[in-house]
């Protein structure tokens, strides 16, 4: 089992126990085996996108129609999101986001480091409550606790899952 699988088959199986019905997502290698786990459960419908913003759109109307979502995203998506979410605040919209973090430790592409530097203060700057497991070991926990926090209180949570945490790439070897 990999990094990766470890957390991904412990986060999946936490999303099943929330009842999450509906993944959305953008395609990205650290989110890779996740949406692979959501996609072969026939109780979620995971959802490609072409931003990630149409995202935040998807889980509003889902909230809506009586599911439960989560987005799973980069950081490098999160700009893309900052309008949107404005209308997850103000209709006061459970949202649910896992963000791979990219820009930061470890990184080889440097149009990547300033959003992904940014993320954590944009996300809070809009009201969006903001995780940061500091261990994969955490992860689910965190995972689970934001996931509370988002359909029992009717909050917008994000956890930010560390490029420590998921691998990062090394296109020198």
């Amino acid at each position: 089992m990999s990094k990766e699988d470890g957390w991904s088959v412990e986060v999946f199986s936490m999303l099943q126990n929330m009842e999450v019905q509906q993944v959305a997502y953008v395609p990205d290698a650290g989110h890779a085996r996740l949406i692979e786990l959501c996609e072969a459960d026939s109780r979620m419908r995971a959802v490609p996108l072409t931003s990630e913003e149409e995202g935040v759109a998807l889980l509003a109307g889902a909230w809506l129609g009586g599911e439960r979502g989560v987005l799973l995203m980069q950081s490098s998506g999160v700009g893309n999101c900052i309008n949107m979410l404005a209308m997850i605040q103000e209709c006061r919209i459970p949202f649910l986001t896992l963000v791979t973090m990219r820009g930061e430790w470890g990184e080889f592409n440097p149009w990547q480091v300033p959003m992904g530097q940014a993320t954590n203060g944009l996300l809070h700057n809009i009201g969006v409550i903001v995780h940061r497991p500091d261990t994969a070991e955490r992860l689910v926990e965190v995972v689970n606790a934001a996931a509370h926090l988002a359909f029992d209180a009717g909050r917008a949570v994000a956890v930010l899952i560390s490029q420590q945490i998921i691998g990062f790439k090394d296109w020198h070897k």
